[in-house]
């Protein structure tokens, strides 16, 4: 059975930062492309960030490109996202995904096989 375990999130004040991480069982990630997407109340499912097969390219949403960053730990079966200089917008549930094929965009969560179950972020004053 696959799993993706997503953890770390918290409430936070604007400026401060969080690191997520995402722990697959049942796969191992460094056989898959990996991303981060996020979901505000109300909002739909947007990317966050990208590591692809291999960890041979990375990208990330506008929002965030200067302030996430993506990383791996295969030896951990592992994903992580740094989240510096939070903002309030950036309040929302935080999903890790996995993908065995080949994307052609990344940003598609229907391209997606497995999900993990969100770890909530608040940043709130």
């Amino acid at each position: 059975q696959v799993q993706l375990v997503e953890s770390g999130g918290g409430l936070v004040q604007p400026g401060n930062s969080l690191r997520l991480s995402c722990v697959a069982s049942g796969i191992s990630l460094s056989n898959y492309a990996v991303a981060w997407f996020r979901q505000a109340p109300g909002k739909e499912r947007e990317e966050v960030s990208y590591s692809s097969h291999g960890d041979t390219v990375r990208d990330a949403a506008n929002s965030v490109r200067d302030r996430f960053s993506i990383s791996r730990d295969n030896a951990k079966n592992a994903v992580y996202l740094q989240m510096d200089s939070l903002k309030l917008e950036d309040t929302a549930v935080y999903y890790c995904a996995a993908s065995r094929g080949r994307l052609y965009n990344w940003r598609i969560p229907l391209a997606y096989e497995y999900w993990g179950q969100g770890t909530q972020v608040t940043v709130a004053l």
